[in-house]
């Protein structure tokens, strides 16, 4: 199995990626940042997912997010 050092989002599922930034920023925030269907009507995982696999762009937009948010500490309510 070959190491990516320089991929920050190496060995992490899209699953997991969508979850963190949902408990980050919750659906309302998550639609704030990424002005997208499957976040701001009805929101899901599983439809969240579904979309965000099918399409790239949205794709791309949301590992940015990610890894612009592992960079700053959570914050506490």
């Amino acid at each position: 199995m070959k190491t990516q050092p320089n991929n920050p989002l190496h060995g992490i599922s899209l699953d997991a990626i969508l979850k963190e930034l949902v408990a980050r920023h919750g659906w309302e925030g998550l639609a704030r940042e990424i002005d997208i269907r499957c976040f701001t009507h009805e929101p899901s995982i599983a439809s969240s997912l579904k979309f965000l696999r099918r399409t790239p762009w949205a794709r791309e937009r949301v590992e940015a997010l990610y890894v612009s948010a592992m960079r700053q500490p959570r914050e506490t309510v």
